[in-house]
């Protein structure tokens, strides 16, 4: 998922900045190799502070998760991908869209969600769970136009909306980690260039000549 607007640490109650810290330092380091001091640190609050808004660095984690749920979804709500009225031609300006925010270093284009799942889907069941409902209710926001884009083309098959929906964010969140593995942006829009190409397999339409880079 993108990077909401990073905010200086003046702005916002502790709560909030220590939220903003975790979710810059995590998709940097990783959960476990961020510390309670370090988030302190960066969010410029005391530890105190820290333990009065969170029990526990699990607590954090989970309530990070939730919070970059709501503000993702606040920028996709308000992206340009919902203006074309073909269901299709939106389907396929999401994934133009997810593209073009792979850009910068790897820490600021990456999903803090898929970070953090990665790293603690067995030791953390809570912050597994925050971070499979953001992926997941994620991509249950682009069921609708699928199914649209199925009915329109008379499209039916071993597979529905929701598994479509679904393996967007696979393909997003697997190229992610390309990226990180390769130490190379470039390797994540590939492979969204050919989650486009599939799109428009499954449903008939003429491929891109050419893909930019």
């Amino acid at each position: 998922m993108p990077r909401p607007p990073k905010r200086a640490p003046e702005r916002g109650d502790a709560r909030t900045r220590l939220l903003e810290a975790a979710r810059e330092t995590i998709r940097t380091k990783g959960f476990t190799a961020t510390s309670v001091d370090e988030l302190c640190q960066s969010a410029e609050v005391t530890k105190g502070s820290f333990f009065h808004h969170f029990k526990s660095k699990e607590a954090l984690g989970v309530a990070a998760a939730e919070h970059w749920a709501e503000t993702t979804s606040a920028l996709f709500a308000g992206a340009p991908y919902h203006a074309p009225s073909d269901p299709l031609e939106r389907v396929l300006a999401y994934v133009a869209f997810r593209k073009s925010l792979i850009a910068g270093d790897l820490a600021e284009f990456t999903c803090l969600v898929g970070t953090m799942v990665q790293e603690v889907y067995a030791s953390s069941p809570d912050i597994r769970d925050a971070c499979g409902a953001s992926i997941l209710r994620h991509a249950e926001t682009l069921e609708a136009d699928i199914g649209a884009a199925m009915k329109k083309r008379r499209i039916a098959g071993g597979w529905t909306a929701k598994s479509l929906a679904r393996h967007t964010q696979a393909v997003i969140q697997g190229a992610f980690v390309l990226a990180k593995a390769g130490n190379d942006p470039a390797l994540a829009r590939e492979s969204l260039d050919h989650l486009d190409r599939y799109i428009r397999l499954l449903f008939g339409c003429p491929l891109k000549e050419k893909s930019q880079p």
